[in-house]
């Protein structure tokens, strides 16, 4: 026995500790039973129909095509968070920092490593992508005559940290532009070069989203990274934060050292919750953010940078709700499913001259995230009066080159999501 439980089991009481240890894994395998009973029948009509809307909560009459920004918790996950809430506040002091809730945690950290295709040992649990990147930012060893390089595909919440920590720490950021006019036919080869071809002799970091969030450009990062070595680049830190439960990921194959994600998008957790992969080698070269009791008791894996004291342990849990409902439905279907989202869309899209597809015409390029043009017409006002008029979310982008709806179906949505839309924006 640990010294830590033999402290916890003299202080409240052996006989109530484990039944409380008990009772949450009682709850923990109820709420993923609950979670395993959704429909997973083969969808065979594929997606003119979604057998999984009816596990959501949206309005009746709301299309929901913004799920790059925010996704939709399903039912049986809210259910879950709920459950464990409740549990929580039954002893709120037991439940934070006691042993109660150290198996079922850890159990979630090992089923995200899997998903990801590392050891657990190498995943962090963390609220979102933005707070990883700022990890990067200033616990890197980087200074004068170091390089952090970034494409204008890149994320905000991946840019801005580089530039407030290079004041201080005395290293250089600098992007360059990824055009987007001609997109839609980009092959992978211009798309490694353009990444090459920026690269000069001070990088020391590169910078790029799996799929960035604009017009859903699926880097070919393995090939980008292995010619970035090859030319000096150190670190190569990815932002997965629209792809992660959207397409299958493997860490390692894409040759990271770093990645990021957040749950709350694609994974369709509840809110609040990141998973940031840290290559084992690196983790003794890179600092962590901020530090509490931890960080002796950690050291050797990453969860050094997630050392933050008082933890949302119910939200946690149920992140294992969600990947257990992503698991439930399988990688194959739901690949399958935004694949055919995409297609049909480009079909409406195609069939009027009002409309524009500004996003890589295949799906090794692209993503269930595509950006549509409308001639004429402002994005932004366009936006606005499809939410007022017709229930209709997109995220509007209003940049130098694209003036552009982004349409980002998920689970919950079929073509009759998609038909509305076209409708509403030829209108």
């Amino acid at each position: 026995m640990t010294s830590s439980r033999r402290q916890l089991l003299q202080g409240a009481g052996a006989a109530a500790v484990l039944a409380q240890i008990g009772m949450i894994r009682r709850q923990a395998r109820a709420a993923t039973s609950a979670v395993a009973e959704i429909d997973t029948a083969t969808n065979t009509e594929g997606p003119a129909r979604s057998p999984w809307r009816r596990h959501y909560g949206l309005e009746a009459d709301l299309v929901y095509l913004n799920h790059a920004s925010v996704g939709t918790v399903p039912l049986p996950v809210q259910t879950a968070h709920e459950s464990y809430l409740r549990l929580c506040e039954t002893n709120p002091w037991l439940y934070m920092w006691s042993e109660p809730w150290i198996e079922p945690r850890e159990a979630v950290r090992k089923r995200a490593a899997a998903l990801l295709g590392c050891d657990w040992e190498e995943l962090a649990i963390i609220h979102n992508t933005t707070e990883f990147f700022n990890v990067l930012a200033q616990g890197l060893p980087l200074g004068a005559g170091d390089e952090v390089l970034f494409s204008s595909l890149n994320h905000s919440g991946a840019s801005v940290c580089w530039s407030h920590h290079a004041a201080t720490r005395g290293y250089e950021v600098r992007h360059f532009e990824f055009p987007l006019d001609g997109l839609a036919d980009l092959s992978e080869d211009e798309i490694v070069e353009r990444h090459l071809r920026a690269i000069g002799p001070k990088t020391r970091v590169l910078v790029l989203p799996h799929v960035d969030n604009t017009v859903g450009l699926r880097h070919p990062v393995a090939r980008i990274a292995a010619a970035a070595r090859a030319r000096g680049v150190r670190w190569i830190a990815v932002d997965g934060a629209q792809t992660v439960g959207m397409v299958p990921v493997d860490v390692r194959a894409l040759d990271a050292d770093f990645f990021a994600t957040s749950c709350h998008k694609w994974l369709q957790s509840p809110k609040g919750l990141g998973l940031a992969y840290v290559r084992r080698e690196l983790q003794s070269e890179l600092r962590p953010m901020w530090v509490t009791w931890g960080q002796k008791f950690w050291q050797g894996d990453a969860r050094v940078y997630e050392d933050y004291g008082t933890r949302a342990m119910a939200t946690e849990l149920a992140l294992g709700d969600a990947l257990e409902f992503q698991a439930a439905i399988g990688a194959t279907e739901r690949e399958a499913h935004y694949l055919g989202l995409r297609r049909r869309l480009r079909e409406l899209v195609e069939a009027h001259d009002q409309l524009v597809w500004l996003s890589p015409r295949s799906w090794a390029l692209g993503a269930s995230l595509i950006a549509v043009g409308v001639r004429d017409r402002s994005s932004a006002e366009l936006a606005g009066k499809m939410f007022e008029r017709h229930g209709i979310v997109v995220r509007p982008f209003s940049l130098p080159g694209l003036d552009a709806l982004r349409v980002s179906p998920n689970l919950a949505n079929d073509e009759r999501d998609l038909e509305r839309f076209v409708d509403a924006a030829i209108a």
